[in-house]
C-alpha cells in the first residue's frame, strides 16, 4: 500500500465561491440551513483528509460513489452563505486534468487505467443528467495562478503566522471579495490586458475564471485561500508576500502605457514563486 504522500503533495490553494442561502434550489436549501447551525463544521484540512483517505484502498478510489452533503459556512453582513464542497464532481474534473500532470506510466501506477476508464465513463453519464453542474470551489498545486489575484485587493488580504509548536495552528494566508467586486475586477484587467498584449494563457485563465463567476448569485462571497501552500512558503515571505498588489500594479502600468513599471510588478512576482515552483521540480 503507498505512503499518502507519494500520491498527492496537499499544497494546494484555493478559490471558492459563498452563495446565500436564496441561491439554492428549495430541498438543498434546507439542508443547507439545518447544516450551517451544526456547531462542528468542519475545515479545509478535513476535507483534504477525507480525499487522501479515499487513495488508500487497493485499488484507491479515484471519485467517491456519492457526492458529498458537506460545506464551508460563514455570513456576509449577516446572511449565511455556503460553499458546497461537490468532492465527486471535483474529483472527475481533476482526474481528466492528471493526465497533463504526470507521464503515463506514473500515472498508471497511481491510479490503474481500469480505475480512470470506469471514472470516465461514470462522469459521462452523470453530466448528461447535470449539463449546468459546476464546482463552487477551484484548486491549484504548487501555484497561486496568477488571474486569482486578479480578483482581490491588497486591502482585502488577511493574514495569521499562526503559532509556534508542533500543536500550533498554521498559518492563514487568504483575501475575501464580494463578488460584485470580483466580477469588476475581471472586466477592468481584461480590457487592460487585450489593449496591452495579444491573447495568450494569462487573459484565457482571466476569461474563463471570469465565466465561472458568472454562473453565482451576485451576492456571494468570493475567497482565495493559500490553504496548505503556507507550508510551502518559508513563514517570513509568506507573511511579505503582497502578490495581490503586484498584479495590480502591473495591471495599472499597462493601463497607462507603463510597461516598465508592470514589468517590474512581473519580476517580483516570479521571484517570490521561484521557490515554490523549485520545491515542486524537487518532489
Amino acid at each position: 500500500m503507498p505512503k499518502v504522500s507519494s500520491v498527492i503533495v496537499p499544497y494546494a490553494a484555493y478559490l471558492r465561491v459563498y452563495e446565500p442561502l436564496a441561491a439554492f434550489p428549495d430541498a438543498e436549501r434546507a439542508h443547507w440551513t439545518r447544516y450551517a447551525r451544526r456547531s462542528d463544521l468542519p475545515s479545509y484540512q478535513d476535507e483534504l483528509r477525507r480525499s487522501l483517505a479515499d487513495l488508500l484502498p487497493t485499488p484507491p478510489v479515484a471519485v467517491r460513489v456519492h457526492e458529498s452533503a458537506d460545506a464551508f459556512v460563514t455570513e456576509v453582513d449577516g446572511v449565511v452563505c455556503v460553499c458546497p464542497w461537490r468532492t465527486r464532481l471535483r474529483g472527475w474534473q481533476a482526474l481528466g486534468e492528471l493526465t497533463g500532470d504526470f507521464p503515463e506510466p506514473v500515472l498508471d501506477a497511481l491510479i490503474p487505467p481500469v480505475v480512470r476508464r470506469q471514472s470516465t465513463q461514470d462522469y459521462e453519464r452523470w453530466l448528461e443528467r447535470n449539463p449546468d453542474a459546476r464546482p463552487w470551489i477551484r484548486t491549484a498545486t504548487w501555484q497561486v495562478p496568477i488571474n486569482w489575484f486578479v480578483l482581490v485587493s491588497d486591502a482585502e488580504r488577511e493574514y495569521d503566522g499562526g503559532g509556534a509548536g508542533e500543536a500550533a495552528a498554521p498559518p492563514v494566508l487568504r483575501y475575501r471579495t464580494p463578488m460584485v467586486q470580483a466580477r469588476r475586477r475581471v472586466a477592468r484587467g481584461l480590457r487592460a490586458l487585450r489593449e496591452a498584449m495579444d491573447e495568450g494563457p494569462l487573459i484565457d485563465g482571466l476569461v474563463d475564471v471570469g465565466r465561472w463567476l458568472e454562473e453565482f448569485h451576485p451576492r456571494s462571497l468570493v475567497e482565495l485561500d493559500y490553504g496548505g501552500l503556507v507550508h510551502a512558503v518559508p513563514s517570513g515571505d509568506l507573511a511579505d508576500d503582497h502578490s495581490a498588489a503586484d498584479v495590480a500594479e502591473g495591471i495599472e502600468a499597462l493601463r497607462h502605457g507603463d510597461p516598465a513599471t508592470a514589468g517590474a510588478a512581473y519580476g517580483r512576482l516570479v521571484e517570490r514563486w521561484r521557490g515554490v515552483r523549485d520545491r515542486r521540480s524537487a518532489n
